[in-house]
């Protein structure tokens, strides 16, 4: 990371999420939480997080919330890094897990797993990419979307590295093919 940036090294939460039968989530690989890994500067956080997750091989970083509404990706997997106050999300769709993100919490989302702000504070702020080359869709859970989007989530690639401690980060020890 940049100057004034700094990794800390935490266990993952990780959630493994069933098919809610709308939403698929992903057999293979669990969600994976890591609650306070950025210690972030005070000036340009977002930078910082774009260049570290650039770094370890994810791009089209974008910034932005989360949207209020159930949705998936089928076609990529995802990862959500909160530089700025508070959300609470649900994730894996309903009835799913709740969990409140702060500024310096990191979510990794496998392909297929559901996510929705279910209330966020005005000034909300994160920033979300994919691992090198994965292009995202979007999915709601509604009928008709399945089973394309089953066949997507099985031929999703893992990435080449964890978006925030690289080669030898967590996600590569619990997502498996």
């Amino acid at each position: 990371m940049e100057a004034g940036g700094v990794i800390r090294m935490v266990a993952p939460l990780v959630q493994p999420l069933e098919d809610t039968g709308a939403i698929p989530n992903n057999a293979k690989c669990p969600l994976l939480i890591y609650p306070q890994a950025l210690a972030l500067p005070k000036s340009n956080p977002a930078r910082v997080i774009e260049k570290l997750l650039a770094d370890n091989h994810w791009g089209g970083s974008w910034r932005n919330g989360i949207y209020p509404y159930h949705h998936y990706h089928s076609t990529a997997h995802e990862v959500l890094a909160c530089y700025h106050s508070s959300a609470h999300v649900q994730l894996g769709g309903e009835p799913g897990i709740p969990y409140t993100i702060n500024a310096g919490d990191v979510i990794v989302i496998p392909a297929g797993t559901g996510h929705k702000n279910l209330h966020a504070s005005a000034d909300f702020a994160i920033v979300g990419a994919y691992p090198q080359g994965q292009k995202w869709d979007m999915c709601y859970g509604k009928p008709g979307e399945r089973p394309q989007a089953d066949e997507n989530i099985a031929r999703v690639p893992l990435p080449q590295s964890d978006p925030i401690y690289g080669i030898d980060g967590p996600v590569l020890d619990f997502w498996k093919v």
